[in-house]
């Protein structure tokens, strides 16, 4: 099957989703470092109406309103057998934390492959819903992202207790 794909705005510039056979295949962002300069690939525009477009797009604007922490959507990025284990323990981190390139390579059972996670971590295709955002460097500091700094800085924020939140009980 071909790749369909429909543009989303976000506060954060607009979202190209793009699906094949029914899984979401990428989410890039309209800056994004590595998104494909060749942009047949993302095949024809499709109906947002259509699924799963439309509850990614209805998602993605939940989040962006502080009213989705996970997302639900069949995903199915390309990428080899490291990239996906990558991926995998992107998508376990938490709402709001953040953790390192190392510990991500720690938890692949090498501390050595903190630079082939920052490559996995780069290339990660589904932006966002992957969230490769919340990897930061081991002194703490926002590196390496394929959306910006800017955008990642933003996403990050978008993340943390409202003021009224942090803290309380009830």
């Amino acid at each position: 099957m071909t790749p369909r794909h429909v543009v989303a705005p976000s506060p954060i510039g607009e979202l190209t989703i793009v699906a094949e056979e029914g899984a979401i295949t990428r989410v890039h962002m309209d800056a994004a470092k590595y998104r494909p300069s060749d942009l047949a690939r993302y095949g024809e525009p499709a109906d947002p109406t259509e699924e799963p477009f439309a509850s990614a797009v209805r998602q993605l604007a939940e989040y962006f309103r502080r009213e989705r922490r996970d997302f639900d959507l069949p995903l199915a990025p390309a990428g080899d057998d490291f990239a996906q284990r990558v991926w995998a323990l992107l998508r376990a981190i938490p709402y709001g934390e953040t953790t390192t390139y190392g510990a991500l390579a720690r938890a692949l059972g090498d501390r050595n492959l903190a630079q082939a996670v920052g490559h996995a971590n780069g290339h990660n295709p589904i932006a966002i819903v992957v969230p490769c955002h919340r990897v930061i460097g081991a002194d703490g500091s926002l590196v390496g992202y394929a959306g910006g700094l800017d955008r990642k800085r933003f996403l990050l924020a978008l993340e943390e207790p409202l003021p009224d939140d942090a803290g309380r009980l009830f």
